[in-house]
């Protein structure tokens, strides 16, 4: 199958040939380009240098927004041709990575320049600049270069079909599909940013059942909020919940939390000052700063004699803040992300981890360095209590998909293992549709006499491995899907 999806692809856009996928297109790039700079002595050309994420996203066929510039040439103006080169992280004096290299630095583009050598040779393409120096470190957000000459060559999608198609990797596309959601279901994406699983998840339900996307940033959730709003999915429910403190304990829904069990948040623990009306006036923009106090010390007083509600001092200054300099950023978003306290055992038919890792399977990857045997062990430690509360979720006869970006042993077949031995009742399930290699069978020993056990013969066929050097082409990848037994034994 790979084969034939390999030699499906010759055009630039291609239709997905992997049944069950054809709603699949592929968009492929070209590249390593050589691309003539300009370069003279003594005059080099105007160039701008970006951090290693916004670089990864241009070779991605990103353009260059304004928070990924760290440095500029003197005398940049809107329209300028500019080489764009990157940063990548250097050896520090403390023995850790760093940049060294102050935000809005002047480059000189010659030898002396003491940040030469660390870009020589690290340029990712040429560009257009659609603001000025001054106007790429004053303004907050915007394209800072249009990118018109890559050395990797890949359409850019911004503002394209905005609502009808979204950007995802082959294996995240699988991913959704090995969880193999039902129309009617209530379905847990644990770490659900940037949310890409998510919709895919909705809208292979038909957007009818119930997704539950949980992440801990409030940024991040909002993002995920409009992204659901751009395609129109509606069953999609999205909280601010750290996947660590997944499982609410029946016995621990009291004090400052409500249990709801209503059509909208059944099962869901919500904080209690999360569903208290919000403050008389706190949404207005002209609210007089020298009434604010006054107003609000009136507005708690009500609340406190019609609720009695315990404010702290400490959220009335916050709000008193708020109502003198009018709402702030998230107020902006037109939308809030909800808190949760967790959610009850067994209260979902399925459950998505996909847990961060080390993302070793990532491409393109411009740096690893940070990444040492004791941090990618700890990896594996995080992901193994995130899957503790993953399983305690999910109902009897339920599935659990398990899965990450990265190439790492002990991230993935040794989590299997791991789950496969502590909860017995768990049991590995085929996955549909196949087109990931096998999993690592055995063991490795680490230098201080760890072993770390992999998989045992005969499960490496229930998992899939995407390894970037396979003829898809993909990122790195790994799932597990795991079907639930009864837990009573």
């Amino acid at each position: 199958m790979a084969e034939k999806e390999s030699g499906s692809r010759n055009g630039p856009i291609s239709k997905c040939q992997i049944p069950g996928l054809e709603y699949v297109v592929f968009v492929k790039g070209s590249g390593p380009h050589a691309i003539d700079y300009g370069y003279v002595p003594d005059n080099p050309p105007k160039e701008v240098l970006v951090s290693r994420k916004c670089a990864e996203a241009v070779l991605r066929g990103a353009q260059v927004y304004v928070p990924g510039v760290m440095a500029c040439s003197s005398h940049v103006e809107e329209g300028d041709i500019v080489a764009v080169s990157v940063a990548v992280e250097q050896p520090a004096p403390d023995g850790g990575w760093g940049l060294g290299i102050t935000r809005g630095t002047v480059l000189q583009g010659v030898e002396t320049d003491p940040f030469y050598f660390e870009r020589n040779g690290l340029y990712i393409g040429q560009g257009k600049t659609m603001l000025s120096r001054a106007g790429i470190f004053r303004a907050s957000q915007g394209i800072a270069v249009d990118m018109n000459n890559r050395v990797f060559k890949l359409p850019s999608f911004y503002d394209v079909l905005e609502g009808e198609i979204f950007l995802q990797n082959l294996p995240s596309i699988v991913t959704a599909h090995a969880l193999d959601p039902q129309k009617g279901e209530r379905i847990l994406d644990m770490c659900a940013a940037p949310g890409g699983k998510t919709t895919a998840i909705a809208i292979l339900m038909k957007d009818e059942g119930e997704v539950i996307a949980a992440d801990r940033s409030h940024n991040k959730v909002m993002d995920i909020q409009k992204l659901a709003a751009e395609l129109g999915l509606t069953c999609i429910t999205t909280y601010k919940l750290d996947a660590l403190k997944s499982v609410c304990k029946r016995n621990e829904s009291k004090d400052m939390t409500t249990c709801c069990s209503n059509k909208d948040n059944n099962n869901i623990v919500i904080q209690s000052s999360d569903l208290r009306p919000p403050v008389n006036g706190s949404s207005s923009n002209t609210t007089p700063g020298l009434n604010a106090d006054k107003n609000y010390k009136e507005n708690v007083s009500n609340d406190k004699a019609n609720e009695r509600t315990y404010v702290s001092k400490a959220e009335i200054r916050k709000n008193m803040r708020r109502m003198r300099n009018g709402p702030g950023r998230n107020q902006n978003l037109g939308g809030r992300a909800e808190n949760s306290k967790g959610f009850l055992p067994n209260s979902f038919d399925r459950v998505l981890l996909d847990a961060p890792c080390s993302a070793l399977g990532l491409r393109p990857r411009l740096f690893a360095g940070e990444e040492t045997i004791e941090t990618l062990r700890n990896h594996g430690k995080y992901q193994r209590r995130m899957f503790d509360q993953a399983v305690q979720l999910v109902r009897p006869g339920g599935v659990l998909v398990y899965s990450t970006c990265t190439i790492n042993p002990g991230e993935n077949e040794a989590l299997v293992r791991y789950a496969l031995d502590k909860y017995k009742f768990l049991s590995l399930a085929p996955q549909h549709p196949r087109i990931g290699g096998p999993g690592l069978v055995g063991s490795c020993q680490f230098p201080d006499g760890y072993v770390e056990e992999w998989l045992r013969p005969g499960e490496e066929e229930l998992v899939q491995r995407f390894d970037p050097s396979s003829p898809l082409d993909t990122i790195g990848f790994f799932i597990a899907k795991f079907v639930v037994g009864s837990k009573d034994s």
